[in-house]
């Protein structure tokens, strides 16, 4: 059971909204990641892995600048917790580096399959770090949805490569980032964390982003390229708006969604032909998350019946 059973059926009510927004929101920023790193991947059979990140993070900037305008409201721009939002913006960095850099190396069902540990760090360290601890059903839920991610992948004995490491590195990176996000959420503006990590990693990866830049082919490579920054900023706002609406533990297990998105776009870009066990994983995923949304909406049910409404 949820902590909704513990409000009043009104805030229970409300509670079960926001989760559920909160939730299509997190589908809306996986997709964006996907698109992403399928652009990442297409661009690095061309071009450095520093110059991609330089520009997915400088792009990023000025596309946030050009849509929040922070000069028309300075205050709401300006970070509370200095020390929490530079980590936060590093280990943004960090994620996105080592993971374009894994993906020139990988398939994309590779770096996605060692992608979704992500799900267990994130749940196990809420707990302790956040007060937001999982229940067996959702534990449950995380562990079958693993299981679908397996019947996509197929690992097979053998396949270990190295830049596998670099990926796993990006998976833990990218598991704090999520825990710092929850945890500066509603205690920072949304504008804030969304314009100050690509400032950081913008400056960061500027020296390396130009000493490697080579020539960009073409019109529709330069599209793609200032695409990076826009896929990333708008994944990463919904990404910061739905930890503003629902636990860490409840968003966890929808990171699994974001490999139904890659096979379909490894198929369209790359020629990448699903195999058959594929709409079995994906059958799998989509289960697992529509039995937590049925746990979500069942639980704001019970409220209401507990309270006689």
């Amino acid at each position: 059971m949820t902590r909704m059973t513990s409000l009043s059926p009104a805030s229970a009510a409300d509670e079960l909204r926001q989760r559920l927004r909160a939730l299509g929101l997190i589908l809306l920023a996986f997709f964006c990641f996907a698109c992403l790193d399928t652009t990442a991947k297409y661009l690095s059979a061309e071009l450095s892995s520093a110059q991609i990140v330089w520009m997915r993070f400088f792009t990023h900037l000025l596309f946030a600048i050009a849509l929040l305008r922070p000069w028309r409201a300075w205050p709401r721009h300006l970070p509370r917790k200095r020390p929490l939002q530079i980590a936060r913006g590093l280990l943004l960095l960090a994620t996105t580096t080592l993971n374009f850099i894994a993906v020139r190396y990988l398939q994309l069902a590779e770096t996605s399959s060692i992608f979704f540990l992500a799900p267990f760090i994130v749940t196990a360290l809420a707990g302790p770090l956040l007060g937001e601890w999982a229940g067996p059903r959702r534990w449950a839920a995380i562990l079958i949805g693993f299981v679908g991610a397996l019947f996509i992948i197929r690992p097979v004995p053998g396949a270990f490569q190295p830049a596998m490491l670099i990926s796993l590195a990006a998976t833990a990176s990218y598991a704090f980032y999520v825990l710092l996000t929850r945890l500066l959420a509603g205690r920072e503006t949304a504008e804030s964390m969304i314009i100050l990590p690509a400032a950081i990693a913008s400056l960061a990866m500027l020296p390396p982003g130009l000493a490697m830049w080579e020539e960009v082919p073409g019109a529709f490579a330069w599209l793609l390229l200032l695409s990076t920054g826009i896929f990333g900023g708008i994944g990463h706002w919904f990404l910061i708006k739905a930890h503003e609406l629902a636990p860490a533990p409840v968003l966890a297990p929808f990171v699994y969604t974001q490999l139904i998105w890659m096979a379909g776009l490894g198929f369209i870009v790359f020629g990448d032909v699903p195999h058959e066990t594929t709409a079995l994983g994906a059958a799998i995923i989509v289960a697992s998350g529509l039995y937590l949304l049925y746990r979500e909406r069942r639980a704001g049910r019970e409220v209401k019946l507990d309270a006689g409404v």
